[in-house]
């Protein structure tokens, strides 16, 4: 496996795998690697002829300094994961090279990512989706690919990066792949090494109340559906909810009745002490 740290060297292997006449898939990833994401790399493996892994803190879309310095960070042990999987190369660059000093002073470009990205992560993280269109649409441009593979656990983004690549003419296969679970039933984060002994027991809450929710769906309405989801949750120590949109699927729009829309997804970020833990399920399909 190459480790490619600068655009130009990115390129250039890109050129040459084209040249080739080889399919690429590209897993954009911020590092700190687990089994979800070795899931996204299998199954680019398994589609193309060539796979091509980001490894890269992207700071623009992080509105919370302290979530910056504080997310994990462990390089070589990525690199071991991604080679062991079969990739072809792990793109590591530095800030400086994605963002380089002397383009500071130049206007950022503003994406039209539409009311997909205004709703959920978009009301609570304000700019966030901006940063994720700005390193994405770079590393679609840099890589060209031929499918892009994302985690469902990030469904929003999943939908702002569809609109991203609609709205600016990238013509690219963007392939969501299923939440990869522990066997507990908490969803693998990069974020979950930070949490506590204490909280790690009790995270897996989130997704009981969430599991149980669809039953429940079954024979109540989409409030009280919302409603006994947040409250079983707030009843966790050290688990508060920040937000839990029941939506369409689609839109992202809020549902008010079952009959609304034939795909229906419940989202929620929860705050387990200080760590910030997102989830989804879906309800109707």
């Amino acid at each position: 496996m190459k480790v490619l740290r600068t655009v130009k060297d990115l390129k250039e292997f890109v050129l040459t795998l084209k040249n080739e006449g080889k399919t690429i898939g590209l897993v954009p990833t911020m590092g700190a690697l687990h089994a979800g994401h070795i899931s996204l790399v299998e199954r680019a493996v398994k589609d193309n002829q060539s796979t091509i892994v980001s490894v890269f803190v992207n700071p623009t879309q992080f509105n919370n300094p302290n979530d910056l310095a504080t997310y994990p960070r462990n390089e070589q042990a990525d690199f071991d994961l991604l080679e062991s999987a079969g990739v072809t190369a792990a793109f590591a660059p530095s800030v400086e090279e994605i963002y380089p000093p002397e383009d500071a002073d130049k206007d950022v470009h503003v994406f039209d990512l539409g009311k997909v990205a205004e709703v959920m992560e978009g009301k609570f993280r304000p700019g966030h989706f901006q940063g994720v269109a700005q390193i994405v649409s770079k590393l679609f441009r840099m890589v060209e690919p031929t499918h892009a593979y994302f985690g469902e656990k990030d469904f929003q983004q999943i939908a702002v990066i569809r609109r991203m690549a609609k709205t600016e003419g990238i013509d690219i296969d963007i392939v969501s792949c299923p939440i990869k679970r522990e066997e507990d039933g908490l969803a693998m984060s990069s974020r979950n090494v930070r949490l506590s002994a204490n909280q790690r027991a009790v995270a897996p809450g989130i997704y009981e109340a969430l599991r149980y929710s669809t039953e429940y769906s079954m024979q109540h309405s989409v409030q009280a559906t919302h409603d006994t989801v947040v409250e079983r949750i707030n009843a966790i120590p050290e688990c508060e909810v920040e937000y839990f949109s029941i939506v369409d699927g689609n839109t992202l729009e809020n549902i008010s009745d079952w009959e609304d829309s034939d795909y229906i997804v419940g989202c929620i970020t929860v705050y387990c002490g200080e760590v910030r833990l997102i989830d989804n399920i879906t309800y109707r399909k």
